[in-house]
């Protein structure tokens, strides 16, 4: 077994998923040796931001991937992980034209944007906080001289909260905010947790296929997409969290890697059973199970800037021809 036939079995033993497609897929391709059955991936590189493409062809992908059929835009980039403006507009820019490629916009589609999460808890902040930023323009059609909102689309913006806080499960309340103002298309915003401590703060996912909120750290709730909502929704989401047991497995796997580049101990590497790893994890970790949630201190500087970035990247995306007169006033 390599290190990821030894990491799929232990997410299949353990039913952990990967938030992010682009982490899936790599983890079946390392452990199967080659390239998934119905999955396609592109690269795209640009100065500030590696995008890499994942899509589900066919149910046989969507099972392997345990992801529904769709479209996976992933784009990394450092920049994400500091406060520099400049980089920022890159980086915005080229969010707002994967957005605007994956779903274009009609001129005057209403757009409901709901940030999702629990603002309470720094690293599941993302949604509410961007929510914040989002600037709502529904109201203001109508009322407004139409020469001033030239260009100015229709938005709305809510954060519904969570269960534990509200009562009400998330997808209960978008739906129903739906059917009142009956929008033409559904963006939602959540933390993702990752696979891999490198991804926190510094990877943005979209998805043309909705989002299954706390699949990650197997909490799932209702799925909010197409089928549940009745109008095609748009997933954003940036990983803010790395699941504990997956964080364990992959300390034990470098910790075997390192004793295998060592002659003394290339033997006694190789003898030591898969087993060993799940009995110290589970041991480790005991008391919160497939629960224990790890971030960095710096989060709430991370969710800042993600929340910052994805916000510019909406109003590009949303407004691309917005009136100046209007940007003065407003903005």
């Amino acid at each position: 077994m390599n290190r990821y036939q030894r990491l799929l079995s232990f997410c299949e033993k353990n039913q952990l998923s990967y938030d992010l497609a682009i982490e899936s897929h790599d983890l079946l391709r390392g452990a199967h040796g080659g390239e998934v059955n119905g999955v396609s991936v592109q690269e795209e590189n640009f100065p500030q931001a590696e995008v890499k493409i994942v899509k589900v062809l066919n149910e046989e992908g969507a099972q392997k991937m345990k992801k529904p059929i769709g479209t996976y835009i992933t784009i990394s980039s450092p920049a994400l992980l500091i406060n520099n403006r400049r980089q920022h507009q890159e980086l915005m820019e080229i969010i707002a034209q994967k957005l605007n490629q994956l779903c274009p916009l009609k001129e005057q589609d209403l757009v409901l944007i709901a940030g999702l999460g629990n603002r309470r808890a720094t690293p599941d902040a993302l949604g509410p906080r961007l929510s914040d930023k989002i600037l709502a323009t529904r109201h203001l059609h109508g009322r407004i001289p139409e020469e001033i909102l030239e260009g100015v689309r229709p938005v709305a913006t809510l954060a519904p909260g969570v269960l534990g806080l509200t009562g009400i499960e998330t997808a209960e309340m978008i739906k129903a905010v739906v059917n009142l103002i009956k929008p033409n298309l559904l963006i939602v915003c959540d933390a993702l947790a990752a696979g891999d401590v490198s991804r926190i703060g510094s990877t943005v996912q979209i998805a043309d296929t909705g989002i299954n909120p706390g699949a990650g750290l197997g909490n799932e709730r209702t799925q909010i997409n197409q089928e549940t909502i009745g109008i095609p929704v748009i997933a954003l989401g940036v990983p803010t969290v790395v699941n504990g047991v997956v964080l364990a497995h992959n300390i034990l796997e470098s910790f075997l890697e390192q004793l295998q580049n060592t002659p003394h101990f290339a033997q006694i590497s190789e003898e030591i059973p898969p087993i060993i790893f799940e009995r110290s994890i589970k041991e480790t970790i005991k008391p919160y199970s497939n629960n224990l949630a790890v971030t960095p201190k710096e989060i709430d500087d991370l969710i800042e800037n993600a929340a910052n970035v994805i916000a510019q990247s909406l109003s590009s995306y949303l407004h691309p021809e917005m009136n100046k007169a209007f940007s003065e006033i407003f903005i």
